[in-house]
């Protein structure tokens, strides 16, 4: 029983870990969904995986892509409904997140790939445009409630829960272990083991 416990506890901790490098190891992303902007196609405490873009081309309408939105430290997955080719754009002041085109040695604005994006469950499209540059990635499946276990499994309470009981597992193992040592008998010492002692030592 006890090592059933040191099995299962220290194969979900493994586990864990071996999951996201393994789509790793695949040339895929595993990203945990944190809001339901995209119902009924995934929600939150789902796990998207995607795959890095490999051209600019493939971007068309309709596909879902992962980007990080322009003056935005989050990342975004959302459906494609449009493309557009728009003066690049850079923030200008990071206090209010202003922002300003980017301008050529002529002072001509200079032209960028954009998509314009829009969550499936949202009633209107977002109210930036995205440069092609920032899409991180196109979705490839969805693993509904994954989300949740990976986020507890990786969670401080989630570890503490697969690891301490091995541990205790363990050392309750040992500590049974040298008290059946001290209660197995001791081989009787016979005498003529301790003539014999006597008469090599005599010699």
């Amino acid at each position: 029983m006890l090592w059933a416990v040191v099995v299962v506890g220290v194969g979900a901790y493994l586990t864990s870990l071996a999951v996201p490098l393994w789509f790793q190891a695949q040339g895929e992303r595993l990203l945990i969904v944190t809001s339901g902007s995209m119902a009924p196609r995934f929600v939150a405490g789902d796990v998207v995986v995607l795959r890095a873009v490999r051209d600019a081309s493939e971007l068309k309408p309709d596909l879902v892509v992962t980007f990080q939105p322009v003056g935005g430290t989050s990342l975004v997955t959302h459906r494609i409904v449009s493309l557009h080719s728009l003066p690049a754009m850079r923030v200008a002041d990071d206090d209010t997140g202003r922002m300003e085109p980017v301008l050529d040695e002529d002072g001509t604005p200079v032209m960028q790939p954009y998509i314009r994006t829009q969550g499936d469950a949202n009633a209107f499209p977002d109210p930036d445009a995205t440069p092609v540059e920032r899409v991180r990635g196109v979705l490839l499946r969805v693993h509904h409630g994954w989300g949740r276990v990976l986020t507890w499994a990786t969670s401080a309470q989630g570890r503490a829960v697969m690891l301490v009981p091995p541990l205790l597992a363990l050392a309750t193992l040992e500590v049974l272990s040298v008290l059946e040592g001290r209660r197995r008998p001791r081989p009787a010492r016979h005498p003529e083991d301790d003539r014999r002692v006597d008469a090599f030592v005599r010699v």
